[in-house]
């Protein structure tokens, strides 16, 4: 049966040459290029270009896997380099279906004035903050008041994103084994008056996390690199997504192995 693949490239100079060279190899081996119902997403570029091909297909979750080529250095999602399309196309041809998972994000957002409420999944992290104001919002774990946040926002992570702006702001970095999510605090106000626990969360499988916040209009809200539309807020509800992304484990990086490249470098 005829493998189906799809490609996202960004349209930097070197991503679009590794593309063309990819879409030829990939006719020359009778590889079909099927942008709207692969099996096997392709992303060019880097770890943004691999979020953007997630967010396209993640209606397709239970159906593709994706593979990530970078362009520059190797990232968190991409496990080849522009030079090795050759060896990417004969892994390709020997494909057996072989994946590995890894937790998303779960996210509900709804609005003052019976505004239909939205859901999103994310696969690094989704953040909560306000304009030039401190803000305030109340956390509650599992349907239960924990604290009265205050300060300038608000950073829920998934594991593999825990080694984004959660961990810029002293979040946990979390194998991705690991099926939780992670609250970080940006700036939280702590004082005699004000009390936040100050300390990174770890919120299991089987719990979830909802932000009430005050009516404003001026809220910023992130899920991955998108920004949501401003509006009137009331609460943002996340929890582990019952989808997990699918990755194509022809040669996947072990985990900590990225962490090492990307932090602190090769012996």
């Amino acid at each position: 049966m005829t493998l189906k693949v799809a490609i996202v490239s960004n349209h930097g100079l070197q991503s679009e040459k590794t593309e063309r060279q990819l879409r030829k190899l990939l006719a020359e081996n009778e590889i079909v290029i099927d942008q709207q119902r692969p099996e096997i997403v392709i992303s060019v570029g880097g770890d943004g270009t691999l979020l953007s091909a997630f967010h396209r297909y993640n209606h397709l979750l239970d159906k593709v896997s994706f593979l990530g080529v970078h362009t520059g250095h190797l990232g968190f999602y991409t496990d080849w380099r522009d030079y090795e399309i050759p060896e990417l196309v004969t892994s390709l041809k020997r494909n057996r279906g072989e994946s590995i998972s890894y937790p998303l994000l779960d996210i509900r957002i709804e609005y003052q004035n019976d505004k239909a409420a939205k859901h999103f999944l994310a696969l690094n992290e989704s953040t909560i903050k306000r304009g030039n104001r401190t803000m305030v919002a109340d956390v509650y774990l599992k349907g239960e008041l924990f604290e009265r946040f205050r300060g300038d926002g608000l950073s829920i992570s998934t594991p593999t994103g825990s080694t984004a702006y959660n961990k810029s702001v002293g979040g946990a970095v979390l194998h991705p084994s690991i099926n939780a999510i992670q609250l970080a605090e940006i700036a939280s106000l702590n004082n005699r008056v004000f009390r936040t626990l100050g300390s990174p969360l770890v919120i299991a499988a089987d719990e979830w996390l909802e932000i009430r916040l005050q009516d404003s209009n001026d809220y910023m809200i992130t899920v991955d690199q998108l920004d949501i539309q401003k509006d009137h807020i009331a609460a943002v509800y996340y929890k582990i997504a019952k989808e997990r992304i699918h990755f194509a484990s022809f040669r996947h990086m072990d985990f900590w192995h990225r962490v090492k490249d990307a932090f602190i470098g090769e012996d």
